[in-house]
């Protein structure tokens, strides 16, 4: 499929504000009411849906219809794997980044903490154990993050933007204290998220997420309290 030509910003200031604001446009669509959306400038993902929650990025509000409409049937349910990833293709291939960059303010790099490199291997050690029990040792290695700045979510997948490859795990650093029976599961719950960007499929908490988290025995939770 031919990605769609578009005309690119010349310069700061130089792109007018979309015509309509982005859910607006995306509700016009068929997105179901009352999903709440949320825009995001983030570089290593695009959109995501949890919960009724819609995090995308700002740039599809100057994405042409065609692209939104892919958008909304990818998160339809009832879409076919196979159409999916045709979609996902399509609304990746708009360069939203050129659109609405990403804030140029860098944030401060976490300084380590003493012991956090032998927590650090003990977490690849960990990833590697789980790889062998669940996965058949079919997963890349991944490097580890600890953030001190996760208040909500036990652990995250980072993938780059247009290949979907695994970047890092993180965990938060508060998360450690629950014991290492619940970090263990975390990091099972982000495996299986890396299974699903290594094999091609959506990463979501879908159906298909529920199933193999349920066939690797994890509950499949992202969120909690962790201050």
């Amino acid at each position: 499929m031919d990605a769609e030509q578009v005309e690119l910003p010349l310069g700061p200031g130089a792109l007018p504000e979309p015509a309509a604001p982005l859910a607006e446009r995306l509700f016009a669509l068929g997105l179901p009411a009352g999903t709440r959306v949320r825009e995001h400038v983030n570089r290593t993902v695009m959109l995501s849906f949890t919960a009724g929650m819609l995090r995308i990025h700002r740039g599809y509000a100057w994405a042409p219809e065609r692209v939104l409409r892919a958008i909304v049937r990818f998160l339809a349910r009832g879409t076919r794997r196979a159409d999916r990833a045709a979609l996902r293709k399509e609304f990746l291939a708009f360069p939203v980044e050129q659109y609405a960059p990403p804030w140029t303010r860098e944030r401060r790099r976490e300084r380590p903490r003493p012991g956090d490199l032998g927590l650090l291997h003990r977490l690849e050690r960990l990833h590697e154990r789980l790889n062998t029990a669940h996965f058949s040792g079919t997963l890349a290695a991944v490097p580890f993050r600890i953030s001190s700045r996760m208040r909500i979510r036990l652990g995250e997948l980072a993938l780059e933007v247009r290949t979907n490859r695994v970047l890092e795990i993180a965990v938060s650093r508060r998360h450690l204290r629950h014991g290492w029976a619940e970090v263990e599961e975390t990091v099972l719950h982000e495996m299986v998220h890396q299974w699903q960007a290594e094999t091609g499929r959506p990463v979501d908490h879908g159906p298909e997420f529920r199933r193999k988290a349920g066939e690797v025995g994890v509950v499949a939770r992202a969120k909690r309290r962790v201050g």
